[in-house]
């Protein structure tokens, strides 16, 4: 008995709580929460292709990918601007305002995964993100095999296989490198 004399206080205190009860959930306002929409089945991609896009929004070069005639899918792009040369990335298909995620590409003996954001784009919300043009993880779509582009709740995209996707990464690697070469040889010499 003397041996649970330390432990007494505890006991006490543990007594004066109530056990956890199935109605606890109802003290919360569930209602005020803004639930996530129903997941997007995966598109059908076998007729899909890439193909030269508009560039827009500070893109110096942009490719689109989809089926001939239909919406597009997918999007990349170099963007050359303040925030840095980077390759931007974009899931065209409705996404919850505000929302956060991550795009996984499996492909090319690669599986990579970068963040997105929902983004506004005239009425609708798209996911898209931008990684600096040098990331590793962008290998994933430089090869000459398909890749799967996922993002949570907005269904599997299979990119089928392509080069023009890794040649605008290329490119836009090449920008990068030329731009961290250019204050070297604009240095006057001593």
């Amino acid at each position: 008995m003397r041996r649970f004399l330390p432990f007494l206080p505890l006991l006490a205190l543990a007594a004066c709580k109530p056990p956890a009860s199935d109605d606890y959930v109802a003290r919360i306002p569930i209602d005020e929460r803004e639930a996530p929409a129903d997941p997007i089945q995966s598109p059908d991609t076998e007729d899909a292709a890439w193909v030269e896009g508009q560039p827009r929004e500070g893109a110096v070069e942009r490719i689109i990918y989809g089926k001939p005639g239909e919406r597009p899918l997918m999007a990349l792009s170099c963007l050359d601007d303040e925030d840095g040369t980077r390759v931007a990335y974009e899931r065209l298909v409705r996404a919850d305002p505000r929302a956060q995620a991550i795009l996984a590409l499996i492909g090319n003996s690669h599986v990579t995964r970068l963040f997105v954001d929902s983004t506004k784009m005239g009425e609708a919300w798209i996911w898209r993100g931008a990684s600096p043009a040098d990331e590793p993880g962008l290998d994933a779509l430089t090869g000459g095999r398909s890749v799967e582009a996922t993002v949570p709740g907005a269904g599997s995209v299979i990119l089928n296989a392509s080069p023009l996707p890794g040649e605008l990464i290329d490119r836009c690697r090449a920008r990068l490198r030329a731009k961290e070469r250019a204050p070297d040889r604009a240095e006057p010499a001593a």
